[in-house]
């Protein structure tokens, strides 16, 4: 069983680990949009196979491809966005990023739109 962590109690930590610089994910050649089931929407873009940049909650993450057992796994920002799939109804998660470089308590299950 995963352990589970309102938003809201997120919120504040992730704001503080955004990149510092405003991204634009509209701007990369790539964009989705994914539903949680939450009811949030996350945009992602991805401009080259290595970096995605990651849109939550008023804040981007830029992110670099890590290693994964399947699917692709970006990390940055005290976050991790992991995929599996490509196109409508494929899935994403975002995680907290422990230091250790392992995945911590998902913040959002999500489907691409």
């Amino acid at each position: 069983m995963r352990p589970t962590l309102s938003v809201p109690a997120l919120s504040g930590t992730l704001a503080l680990t955004a990149c510092a610089g405003t991204l634009d994910v509209a701007t990369s050649n790539a964009t989705t949009t994914y539903q949680c089931e939450s009811g949030i929407l996350i945009k992602a873009g991805y401009p080259d196979t290595d970096h995605a940049r990651v849109e939550y909650q008023g804040s981007t993450y830029e992110l670099t491809i890590a290693i994964s057992a399947s699917g692709a796994r970006y990390v940055g920002g005290g976050v991790e966005w992991w995929t599996k799939g490509s196109g409508p109804g494929s899935t994403a998660s975002l995680f907290v990023h422990l230091d250790d470089g392992s995945s911590g308590a998902v913040i959002e299950n999500c489907a691409a739109r």
